[in-house]
């Protein structure tokens, strides 16, 4: 059985490009389970289309039986095109992936979407091919309705009556050492750039690789949405992933290494032992960083400078607000803004870079609940900020609160990406414009400093790269009408 694993192209990061760690955990699992014919098309990377990739494979009388697709909620707009270039070219589709996970009816109502995995893919991914293959109608379209996926938990298909059917939800593996490491060979490393062009310049030619070493987190921010890893953390043993950052420098030549957990330090102590085993192991010789922000009110001095000497870069940090109401008692953040200040000042005095995310627009803000938050982000200075407007995504407490008290402006799902411009939705008397006029105003006042300029200006990415920044400059530093207005 050949197998088609799609993630969809994305226009959110214009100049960034890194693996797609779930595809690459989903082929792990098929191959180490006797499915060897499997291939990867990262959208972000490649210069072919999902639809020529199946015309080809067809004219070479080596056809796909099954295209899977995992997308957020920002690509699945985008997922159900390349489904209805697959079924239209005799693939079965399996969609999966958080969006599909929150919304899984929007998708089964869907002709050219066969089956929908809820939650983790791996197992239920093999389950579903072991039932197809072994089918006594296989490889004809009926074989996707057939009895026997009503036992595979976490799946939504379609009986022989067409009725769409919704088994129950899949636990939640607990024992994470035991899923199959991602198949790493399948990706076109070649093709992906660095982790973060816009502190440490774009490479074109970087072996970047990310890991995740637990998955999960028990907080509670409205904005955000675990439909996939749950609110219960789980971490892989120090030595699991020790065993895969190895196979990552030593066999796969990394350049860089990126964390991609929600939360990797929520156990102090297992992140402490971490940083000690990559060190033992002589593993700090490859620069690493944390994509997503770390929690603040888990780290201390003792965990950043092993982390520094452990061949960590750069970290990253949720502060979100710079109001203590706003992050409390409406984000729900559960930490507060001296556990920030005091993550930043210890981060650097270990001596690593640091980023923060930042977020205007949420419910219950005011201009000055907003100007708190600037004014935080110019007085921790970090080596990259980026601000984003609040994006109430399905199942999410935001989602609901907006439903039943706001007005939704985003009518596409195209639209929720985070680093958008435009903001989602107005509640109360946050208004649209004050939320993106805070937001353009958080960019230029921190990154119009006359230092922030000069060593942007001395950036080598930024002349090799001269169109893309200037789009991103007039997108994040000018409002609406200022771009329309210079666009005249």
């Amino acid at each position: 059985m050949r197998i088609l694993l799609v993630s969809p192209d994305s226009q959110v990061w214009n100049s960034r490009a890194h693996i797609h760690n779930g595809l690459g955990y989903l082929a792990g699992s098929l191959l180490a389970n006797g499915y060897t014919d499997v291939t990867l098309h990262d959208g972000a990377v490649e210069d072919e289309s999902v639809a020529a990739v199946l015309d080809r494979a067809r004219a070479e009388n080596r056809a796909y039986q099954v295209v899977g697709i995992s997308a957020p909620t920002v690509l699945i707009e985008r997922a159900w095109s390349i489904a209805r270039d697959a079924r239209a070219r005799g693939a079965i589709t399996i969609l999966g992936g958080p969006h599909l996970t929150l919304q899984p009816d929007e998708s089964m109502q869907k002709p050219e979407v066969d089956l929908v995995v809820r939650g983790e893919g791996e197992d239920a991914l093999i389950e579903i091919l072991r039932v197809l293959e072994t089918s006594a109608i296989s490889g004809q379209r009926s074989a996707v309705n057939d009895a026997r996926l009503a036992n595979i938990l976490g799946l939504s298909w379609r009986d022989a009556n067409g009725q769409v059917r919704h088994n129950p939800d899949r636990p939640l593996r607990s024992d994470l050492d035991n899923i199959p490491l991602p198949a790493y060979q399948l990706f076109k490393i070649e093709r992906y750039t660095n982790l973060n062009p816009l502190t440490d310049g774009l490479d074109p030619h970087a072996r970047a690789y990310t890991i995740v070493t637990s998955r999960g987190c028990p907080y509670k921010c409205i904005y955000c949405s675990k439909p996939i890893t749950g609110d219960t953390w789980r971490g892989r043993s120090v030595a699991n992933v020790i065993q895969e950052w190895r196979m990552l420098v030593k066999d796969f030549r990394a350049t860089e290494i990126g964390i991609t957990d929600d939360i990797w330090n929520l156990d102090l102590k297992r992140a402490k032992e971490l940083c000690r085993a990559i060190i033992d192991e002589g593993l700090n010789t490859v620069p690493w960083v944390t994509i997503h922000g770390m929690k603040v009110n888990h780290t201390d001095l003792e965990l950043f400078q092993l982390m520094k000497r452990a061949g960590c870069k750069r970290v990253g940090f949720g502060v979100e607000s710079g109001d203590e109401y706003i992050l409390k008692r409406v984000i729900k953040k559960s930490q507060t803004l001296d556990q920030v200040r005091a993550a930043f000042r210890n981060a650097k005095a270990a001596g690593l870079q640091t980023m923060g995310f930042f977020i205007y627009g949420m419910p219950g803000e005011t201009e000055a609940t907003m100007e708190k938050t600037t004014r935080l982000a110019l007085e921790l200075d970090p080596d990259l900020a980026n601000f984003m407007i609040a994006a109430p995504f399905p199942g999410t407490e935001l989602w609901k609160l907006v439903e039943k008290e706001g007005i939704l402006f985003s009518h596409t799902w195209d639209d929720y990406a985070i680093h958008s411009d435009r903001a989602h939705f107005q509640i109360g008397d946050l208004t649209a414009e004050l939320v993106e006029r805070k937001w353009h105003e958080a960019y230029r006042r921190f990154y119009f400093r006359p230092q922030r300029l000069a060593r942007r200006l001395l950036m080598r990415d930024t002349w090799q790269n001269a169109p893309q920044r200037a789009r991103d400059a007039m997108r994040f530093f000018l409002g609406a009408k200022a771009r329309a207005g210079s666009l005249t």
